[in-house]
């Protein structure tokens, strides 16, 4: 009987591929593009695992497509681009890869955080025009971070992670989440839990960590961006439909807010075009996890899981 065989979707850090290619025969996608829907399940068909990053759709027409396949290995923390019932149904064991880019996130959350108040991106572009004629008191104000009130929605390892950041800053912690952390969590970067409302009407800076799931979508929409301070900043590098991105550009355009730093969108790689045009918003093209030793232990840590399953055992990360 020969090997095993393991579709790895997108090319992946060699480390992870080079674990694979150890148990398995891997069919790898080395052109590094998308697959389609139709072209992901006739790659699917006859494997017994797949390595699927989040811009792989994984159905319920996939899995079926697919009835030799044990496990799905997504490459990521969040998991809203696979069907849990489908892949239940048809005995598919879904895993992901918690823990290891809670750091990479978490500074990255910061990062923006601070670009977006201090206008850094802003300035960057005013140099390298030409339009820099020497210092100005007037020129280019942006936000107090030290002492300022922080918001956290969402506050699992991501979210307390960007607290501990926070506290280097003497930052005032709130925080919101689906239910109260443990003592130790908050006491540990002085945090305070509140509902929603109080988030939204207290925060300085607003930095979101929740799952993407259907009670998520827009959590932060119009009427949420209408009851923060004037003066705040939105943060969001969780997933990119948790905003109503014609909301918010509404809401900076108009000075609702003040500004924002944002690592994911709705329609990725799509960006309404009314934030392209604004100078109060910062983005990256979601790089959250994106440095060399977070991708290497994700592509390691979904290997592994692989490994597990395809010999037996359960996933070592499972989703349920």
């Amino acid at each position: 009987m020969g090997k095993p065989t393991v579709l790895v979707t997108r090319r992946i850090p060699q480390d992870g591929l080079d674990l694979l290619a150890s148990h398995f025969e891997v069919d790898l996608n080395a052109d590094d593009h998308p697959y389609s829907p139709e072209e992901l399940r006739q790659r699917a068909a006859g494997k017994d695992a797949i390595m699927t990053l989040l811009t792989d759709k994984v159905d319920a027409a996939l899995l079926g497509a697919a009835p030799s396949l044990k496990i799905v290995a997504n490459v990521a923390v969040g998991y809203d681009n696979i069907d849990l019932e489908a892949a239940r149904r048809h005995n598919v064991h879904v895993s992901n890869t918690p823990g290891v880019l809670t750091d990479a996130t978490a500074d990255l959350a910061f990062t923006l955080l601070l670009a977006a108040a201090r206008r850094i991106c802003e300035g960057d572009r005013y140099i390298r025009a030409g339009e820099w004629k020497g210092w100005q008191i007037m020129g280019f104000h942006g936000g107090d971070i030290a002492g300022r009130t922080l918001g956290i929605a969402g506050f699992g390892r991501i979210g307390q992670a960007v607290a501990r950041r926070a506290t280097g800053f003497g930052m005032h912690i709130i925080y919101t989440d689906a239910q109260r952390a443990a003592t130790n969590a908050e006491d540990a970067v002085g945090a305070r839990f509140v509902d929603k409302e109080t988030l939204l009407a207290q925060s300085d800076y607003l930095s979101l960590h929740v799952p993407y799931l259907p009670s998520t979508h827009h959590y932060i929409g119009a009427p949420e961006l209408a009851a923060m301070k004037k003066t705040a900043y939105l943060v969001n590098t969780s997933r990119g439909a948790v905003v109503d991105e014609a909301a918010l550009a509404s809401a900076l355009r108009e000075g609702q807010i003040r500004g924002a730093g944002l690592d994911v969108f709705e329609r990725e790689p799509q960006v309404v075009p009314e934030l392209l045009g604004l100078d109060n918003v910062t983005m990256t093209p979601h790089i959250a996890s994106a440095t060399d030793e977070t991708r290497a232990k994700m592509s390691l840590m979904a290997a592994e899981n692989v490994i597990a399953v395809l010999s037996g055992n359960p996933p070592l990360n499972p989703v349920t």
